[in-house]
């Protein structure tokens, strides 16, 4: 860990367990400050009331961030049925109500496995998608609602944790673009009713390990230890199911001016590139004409 004027230049990956009742972004800072760091940013916002998996990149690690919003997550949601809001969560207002359904586990298990697979997901107006150049949860803020077309979403898990009237908890794994909201919205419908999150976490981003996570209580007591560096993960922990490649000393030079550098390989694809001493260079794609191009240059001394 170096130092300048205005922080640390650090590099590497914090998985933190994001406390409810603040936003990624406020969540960021305050890591950002306990780091007392030059650069962070994080992958995948988390709503202000969800708990659970952000990834925050220092430094070098922000060049994998983008490849990461891809991952696969899983989430663990509590949905109460019989009553909508605005939000379809619990920071909204209420809009609708209606009886709760007289149901049993299995069917409502059943319906979630029909709700499995590819399927077309509306996002909800309190999103930040943005429609026009205004992000969508600012229209719904001025009333205004606009019409959204469906995205295809994989839902590759979804079961049933515990059914106490109104009361219903699901566990899901899917793809990048889901709406955990919108979901339980669907769920409820089919079941004859409406519904609103309660409470949701994010249980994981794959390929990260939940066990890896650490809280901000835990942060905090590691900057008294001097020991924050202990919790950081390398810079490339989230690209670890990509292909790895080493290059000779002769090709460094080349490679890290942003020159191709001839490798072993015969199809296109992302790479991580490293020199023989095991030190992360860059990402890189390799053609079928056996080179392989720069795309991201990790400057980590």
């Amino acid at each position: 860990m170096s130092r300048s004027g205005r922080g640390n230049n650090i590099h590497g990956i914090v998985l933190l367990d994001k406390p409810a009742g603040r936003s990624s972004n406020h969540a960021l800072g305050d890591v950002k400050r306990l780091f007392h760091a030059n650069k962070a940013g994080h992958t995948g916002s988390l709503d202000p009331f969800a708990t659970g998996m952000l990834p925050i990149c220092f430094g070098e690690a922000t060049k994998t961030a983008g490849f990461m919003l891809d991952s696969d997550k899983s989430y663990l949601a509590t949905a109460k049925l019989g009553v909508a809001t605005s939000t379809g969560d619990v920071e909204g207002e209420v809009i609708q109500e209606m009886e709760v359904p007289s149901v049993s586990s299995s069917e409502i298990q059943e319906v979630l496995s029909g709700l499995t697979g590819e399927i077309d997901q509306v996002p909800p107006m309190y999103s930040a998608l943005k429609h026009e150049g205004q992000p969508l949860y600012k229209l719904a803020r001025e009333g205004r609602e606009v019409e959204r077309k469906a995205r295809r979403i994989t839902i590759h898990e979804l079961t049933l944790e515990s059914w106490e009237p109104p009361l219903l908890t699901f566990r899901v794994v899917c793809s990048k673009g889901t709406y955990v909201r919108t979901l339980a919205e669907d769920l409820a419908k089919l079941l004859g009713s409406c519904a609103h999150l309660v409470s949701l976490r994010r249980l994981f981003v794959l390929p990260f390990n939940p066990e890896a996570m650490v809280t901000m209580d835990d942060l905090g007591t590691a900057r008294e230890d001097n020991r924050l560096e202990d919790l950081l993960l390398p810079v490339d922990a989230g690209l670890q199911g990509w292909p790895k490649i080493e290059i000779t000393p002769g090709q460094v030079a080349r490679f890290v001016n942003g020159n191709p550098v001839i490798v072993d390989s015969k199809e296109t694809e992302l790479v991580r590139v490293y020199d023989q001493e095991g030190k992360m260079l860059g990402l890189a794609e390799s053609r079928p004409d056996g080179q392989a191009h720069p795309k991201r240059l990790f400057l980590l001394d």
